[in-house]
C-alpha cells in the first residue's frame, strides 16, 4: 500500500514511545466502518490492512480512526470527482510515526477507487487505550501487552 520500502519505514518512523493512559470512550467511539457501505466500506477494509509501526495491530483496531467520509465534488476540470476523507488520531501528538501513517492512510483511500484523498489529524476527543477495540486487545494480549 505505500511505496516506502518496509526497512525504511522500520528505521525512520517507528515510534519510540507511546503514551497509554486510561480515560473514558466518548459516544461512538472506537469507529470501525461495521455498517459502511460501497466505497467508505473499501477504504475501511484498506485502513485495517494498515498496522501500527510499533505493534501488530491495525490502526483501526487501536481506535485510531474518528471518521471516513466519501463526497463528490466538482473538480477544477469541471468533472465531477469523488474525494476520501479520513479523520484520524495518534496515540500521542508527537508521534514521530505521523507522516508514515498518513502516507498509509492516504494510499489506502486512494487504494478504494476514489479520485482524491484527505487525512485530516484530530486530537480531540484524546485518545486512550480505552478507545482500542477488542480484537485490537486480543492482538495487544497476543503481542505481549496487556491491556
Amino acid at each position: 500500500m505505500s511505496d516506502v520500502s518496509a526497512d525504511d519505514a522500520r528505521e525512520a518512523t517507528a515510534c519510540g514511545y507511546t503514551e497509554y493512559v486510561d480515560g473514558e470512550v466518548p459516544e461512538g467511539f472506537p469507529k470501525t466502518g461495521v455498517g459502511a457501505t460501497g466505497v467508505e466500506a473499501d477504504i475501511w477494509d484498506a485502513l485495517y490492512e494498515i498496522e501500527d509501526p510499533e505493534m501488530p495491530v491495525s490502526i483501526v483496531d487501536l481506535g485510531l480512526i474518528y471518521d471516513v467520509r466519501v463526497v463528490e465534488r466538482e473538480g477544477e476540470d469541471g468533472e465531477t470527482k469523488t474525494l476520501g476523507i479520513v479523520e484520524m488520531t495518534l496515540t500521542y501528538t508527537g508521534c514521530p510515526a505521523r507522516d508514515y501513517l498518513e502516507n498509509d492512510v492516504q494510499c489506502a483511500i486512494l487504494a478504494a477507487g476514489v479520485d482524491e484523498a484527505s487525512v485530516r489529524l484530530r486530537f480531540t476527543p484524546e485518545w486512550t487505550v480505552d478507545m482500542v477495540t477488542e480484537a485490537g486487545r486480543e492482538a495487544l494480549r497476543e503481542f505481549g501487552l496487556g491491556v
